[in-house]
């Protein structure tokens, strides 16, 4: 995955004079922290789509599942882009996180049953996943898995200062 450092710019004008960029060790925890992303792709028409749903923070790059015939497994053959979106909903308080990049399929059952264990670790028991043929199982259903190592990020400091610093890994 993603495992250089990559360059971090303040932008200024986006920011309050006092503000300074945060480190990207502090971005990843707070990529790892979080519970809920919302995702986006774009359907074949052009349109786009947008979701929430649960992800993992783990060797460099997020990582989510859905199941092969929900409309993001179906926009991703189409175009793997993707922004997937986590933070606050309040305008002057906390920090959001914007991540960019490529959605790429994990088919490998040893690291499939790795991120298996992280999902049950972070969200608890209803998110147990049996592994095999490449894909999550839970209960009658299968889930495919994707990553995404971030081309670029950026975060958005709310409140006092305001910032804006990007994170580019390309």
């Amino acid at each position: 995955m993603n495992d250089k450092e990559p360059k971090t710019r303040l932008d200024p004008r986006y920011s309050d004079e006092s503000a300074a960029a945060i480190a990207w060790a502090d971005a990843e925890a707070l990529l790892a922290a979080a519970e809920l992303f919302w995702i986006s792709t774009v359907r074949p028409d052009g349109r786009p789509h947008v979701t929430p749903l649960p992800a993992v923070w783990a060797h460099g790059a997020l990582h989510f599942c859905t199941g092969p015939d929900e409309r993001k497994a179906k926009n991703l053959a189409h175009n793997p882009n993707v922004v997937l979106t986590t933070g606050t909903n309040i305008w002057d308080k906390g920090y959001d996180l914007v991540v960019e990049g490529e959605a790429v399929r994990v088919s490998d059952n040893g690291r499939l049953r790795e991120l298996a264990a992280a999902w049950e670790t972070k969200y608890g028991d209803f998110w147990h996943f049996e592994v095999r043929e490449g894909c999550f199982h839970h209960g009658a259903g299968h889930a495919v898995v994707y990553a995404v190592a971030p081309h670029t990020v950026f975060g958005f400091g709310k409140g006092e200062p305001f910032s804006q610093t990007r994170w580019r890994f390309v």
